[in-house]
């Protein structure tokens, strides 16, 4: 891969935010052995970092900075590449060669806002995922997907778009996991499972198998779900009981 260094970007001590906002960005060009795309990764944050790492670990995209709506963070050094500002850099961006993105934002209906921003910027959704996980080739994906390390994508499953599945989640035989949903660390999906849209399943729950997991639903770490979720419901414990409940939006 193309050093930093020789694709325009100042090494650590960083330059004041003003030159990084205002300096016009220079790629080369790929050479002949890199055909990666330029890409950006919105979020800054500790999944942002992630994002990150899944994607060096990769190595088919090139990641040449963050943008983050935190002011604070701008002009900030995040996994040795710059936070270059917010998403009205995008058209900037776009200009100067970046093709494709990925939202590296954990909150489920911040994601999907943030990916539906990115492509009516003409940019491509990207997914981030890691070498050591292990996706079945009859499995659907969307786009805006985060595979983390381990984590295992059974026979004929379907995982929408922006959703997240993180380290070593398990997602078995003909699951549908909905747009924005977030498997937490080591949660583990029986067979012909369906999570909804936005749904959240925490560290190390257990679902098991033709369950419905509400849109916009959340499932406690360490749960045990043996019935439906019903939509914005909250579950916890052994077996899992609803909480409370929240009213579910319908997004457009």
């Amino acid at each position: 891969m193309t050093s930093l260094v020789a694709r325009g970007f100042q090494p650590i001590p960083r330059p004041p935010l003003y030159v990084l906002l205002f300096t016009p960005l220079r790629f080369l060009p790929l050479s002949s052995d890199n055909h990666c795309m330029d890409v950006i990764i919105a979020g800054a944050g500790g999944h942002g970092r992630v994002v990150l790492d899944i994607l060096r670990a990769a190595k088919k995209h090139n990641v040449v900075g963050f943008l983050d709506a935190n002011q604070d963070l701008h002009g900030q050094v995040v996994g040795g590449l710059n936070v270059l500002g917010n998403l009205n850099l995008l058209p900037k961006l776009k200009s100067n060669g970046v093709g494709g993105a990925i939202v590296a934002i954990g909150d489920n209906r911040v994601r999907l806002s943030y990916a539906r921003k990115l492509k009516a910027a003409g940019l491509k959704l990207i997914n981030a995922i890691h070498p050591s996980a292990i996706v079945s080739s009859t499995a659907t994906l969307g786009e805006n997907l985060v595979i983390a390390p381990g984590a295992i994508v059974c026979t004929e499953a379907k995982i929408g778009d922006s959703a997240i599945l993180n380290t070593a989640a398990a997602v078995d035989h003909e699951c549908e996991i909905g747009r924005a949903a977030h498997l937490a660390p080591g949660a583990r999906l029986a067979g012909r499972v369906r999570v909804g849209e936005g749904a959240f399943i925490g560290i190390g729950a257990s679902v098991l198998p033709c369950l419905k997991i509400g849109d916009h639903s959340i499932v406690g770490g360490g749960a045990l779900v043996r019935r439906d979720v019903p939509p914005g419901a909250t579950v916890v414990g052994v077996p899992a009981r609803v909480i409370k409940t929240a009213a579910v939006s319908i997004a457009v």
